[in-house]
């Protein structure tokens, strides 16, 4: 059979995803399974490993299934997932010792502080680029380690693998034979050094964490391993595309030059602008990471900005609060109202990200009066997502002097008209929506392509729709500075 098709895996927070795409870049088949999430203490986030896998490898059956297609038919996969998300598995049995830790936990945010205490702030940012928060993958191997009975001493005879979601996927499709990871998820963990592109010794040694743990790390861009499982009939399927969803985004918008900006707005929001092979250090709360590498010896570099609550506040809104019935009406329901009646919605419910990085920050809703409405709060919500990319852009604008000309959004969200004109008015930039919304996908599978010598016939990053500012500059400030207002009342809440 032709392999005319490539296969892109879309491991998510709260669903997993397969796509498939022809040669002219078109989706011909595609499924997607629901993730739990599982809450065993406040502010714990965990995925029960077992269910991650079976969404993955259902989600993949269905979607050859509906494209009508046989593995062997498949050119290259390429895997695209939810970054700093922790397992730790034996790995002769490849069972995992525990369930994985979710980005969004926060058990070991009193860790971090201790380690602000002993001075490895600067050590970290300078290094890894990342701030010292809970979000990232080294104090989730430590917790685990140190809390999982007989977890450590298993880890230093050499038994255990640490692998963010992509290192765990390769090593069950691969038959237990590849532990690899890229670098894009290596420079999530809080443990990789940007400048020699190596795992840092210094941070391995105070975190604690045996060197035999970490997966071999490899270009986003390459044959990383070959498929030996049942689930693909056994066939050789080159593992050939890797990259944390975030970076695949970005480089499935054809974001490759210098000042080139896109924001996702899935489960979290995440903002990142390309800094080509300048490695900027951030001033203002962002994040230094990795772009997508595909040649190796030359590294690329992004600046990042990460909002933990985007389009899962909307789906608090209809699971939590229930007042509304379908994730996909907040935009409408909000543009029936004009205003949010002074009514502004902060989502701490993980604390905050970029540009705070407050662990103890929570969710706060303020401006409440006899007359708000349930349309005003569903506004406030939209709003909010909005309001926290400004907060990222802001920091970008002074990190980074390179003007910012326009927005390139992708993700579950952006089918928001309300959503993406209401962020072309507080940004005052355009903002386009592209042709294929499915851009996490799309880049795991361009990278895929790359490797293999498969090339798509068809142009990357077309647009679809431009979203202009509308609202005059004066409004646009005085919304973003009572915004500014409502985060401080929601910040450093659980400090006991």
């Amino acid at each position: 059979m032709k392999q005319n098709f490539l296969m892109a895996l879309d491991q998510g927070t709260t669903s997993s995803r397969t796509l498939i795409f022809d040669r002219q870049l078109r989706i011909v088949g595609q499924a997607q399974q629901e993730l739990p999430q599982y809450y065993p203490h406040p502010g714990w986030v965990e995925h029960d490993v077992l269910e991650l896998l079976e969404s993955q490898f259902l989600s993949m059956e269905q979607a050859l299934r509906s494209a009508g297609l046989q593995p062997e038919q498949i050119a290259a996969i390429g895997i695209a997932n939810q970054r700093e998300t922790t397992v730790i598995w034996d790995r002769t049995t490849g069972e995992a010792i525990h369930n994985a830790i979710v980005w969004q936990c926060r058990r070991t945010a009193d860790y971090c502080e201790q380690l602000k205490q002993r001075g490895l702030a600067e050590y970290l940012q300078t290094t890894t680029g990342l701030i010292v928060d809970a979000y990232f993958s080294a104090t989730k191997i430590q917790w685990l380690l140190e809390q999982i009975p007989g977890a450590r001493e298993r880890a230093e005879r050499g038994d255990l693998r640490f692998g963010t979601i992509d290192s765990f996927l390769i090593w069950q499709l691969s038959g237990g034979r590849r532990h690899v990871t890229d670098y894009t998820n290596a420079a999530r963990t809080m443990l990789f050094n940007l400048q020699t592109l190596q795992w840092d010794e210094r941070l391995l040694r105070e975190f604690a964490i045996p060197r035999a743990m970490l997966p071999e790390v490899v270009p986003s861009s390459g044959i990383a391993a070959r498929c030996a499982t049942p689930l693909l009939n056994h066939c050789p399927i080159p593992i050939a595309g890797l990259a944390g969803d975030q970076q695949a985004a970005l480089f499935g918008q054809n974001c490759r030059q210098p000042g080139t900006l896109k924001n996702t707005y899935g489960t979290g929001c995440f903002m990142l602008m390309n800094t080509g092979g300048h490695r900027v250090r951030s001033n203002n709360g962002l994040l230094t990471t990795l772009n997508a590498q595909t040649r190796p010896g030359q590294p690329s570099y992004a600046l990042e900005g990460s909002v933990f609550i985007g389009g899962a506040l909307i789906q608090w809104l209809r699971d939590g609060l229930r007042i509304l019935e379908n994730a996909a009406d907040s935009g409408k329901i909000a543009a029936t109202v004009p205003d949010n009646g002074g009514v502004y919605l902060v989502p701490a419910f993980a604390g905050l990200g970029a540009p705070y990085w407050d662990m103890y920050a929570r969710g706060t809703l303020v401006g409440l009066t006899r007359g708000t409405t349930r349309e005003q709060l569903i506004r406030a919500a939209d709003e909010a997502i909005a309001y926290q990319c400004r907060d990222l852009a802001e920091a970008m604008r002074q990190d980074y002097p390179h003007p910012l000309t326009a927005l390139r959004a992708d993700g579950g969200a952006v089918g928001d008209d309300f959503l993406l004109q209401f962020q072309a008015d507080l940004l005052g930039i355009p903002v386009e929506r592209p042709v294929c919304v499915e851009s996490t996908a799309l880049g795991a599978a361009l990278l895929a392509a790359e490797a293999v010598g498969f090339a798509p016939a068809a142009e990357i990053g077309k647009t679809a729709k431009i979203f202009t500012p509308q609202m005059p500059p004066e409004k646009r400030e005085r919304l973003y500075r009572d915004w500014k207002r409502a985060v401080e009342r929601a910040r450093h809440w659980a400090v006991d």
